[in-house]
């Protein structure tokens, strides 16, 4: 009997966290107001140093907007930004997000070829993982894993958070997946890996 009252109960639990998670874009579009000057209107950053947000997973921003809110995910801005959100809060933004669509920038012509071989093939001499077995051919990501898209993203932003992955400032990722990763690429390779996947698409 206890037995099947506990699971009974973490079924109630699992239902209301579905019932939580489930975002409304339209109520997230009148809360985006707050996050319009850092990030645009529609989630597409005109500063290189704001990720586009446009056309994210909405798992993806939920779960970052949940790990800046718990210091799990370090940024003063952003811990401020997400103080007073509420869950329902974040997956209405996340909802409003995942809805609008992103840009793509250009990448610098004399790293997309290091950069590319980086994303596609990774680098077996040194064990740099190809990008593309989590993030997909095209940058998508996988949402139901977490792994956020790519496409398209500001070469600063990305390069920024590959140093802080490879530095331990960012210990967000599930598994230390991209620590580990980050840890064994260079500087030249953060930096043509990272304009690759500005004009990715």
């Amino acid at each position: 009997m206890k037995k099947l009252l506990m699971i009974a109960s973490l079924a109630t639990l699992a239902a209301l966290g579905v019932a939580q998670a489930a975002g409304d874009a339209e109520a997230g579009k009148a809360k985006a107001a707050m996050c319009a000057a850092c990030h645009g209107p529609d989630g597409n950053s005109p500063a290189p140093n704001f990720p586009k947000i446009a056309g994210q997973h909405a798992e993806y921003i939920a779960k970052q907007l949940q790990e800046f809110k718990s210091g799990a995910r370090q940024d003063a801005t952003m811990a401020g930004m997400t103080a007073a959100l509420s869950e329902q809060d974040m997956a209405d933004l996340a909802a409003f997000y995942a809805s609008q669509k992103g840009n793509v920038g250009q990448a610098a012509e004399d790293k997309v070829e290091l950069g590319e071989t980086l994303y596609r093939a990774g680098n077996a001499a040194t064990g740099v993982s190809a990008c593309a077995a989590c993030h997909g051919p095209a940058g998508n990501g996988n949402p139901m894993a977490k792994f956020p898209n790519l496409s398209g993203q500001h070469a600063d932003y990305t390069a920024l958070q590959l140093k802080n992955f490879r530095a331990g400032a960012r210990a967000n990722d599930a598994g230390s997946m991209m620590r580990g990763v980050a840890k064994k690429m260079t500087d030249a390779e953060i930096e043509a890996v990272s304009q690759y996947i500005q004009g990715l698409h």
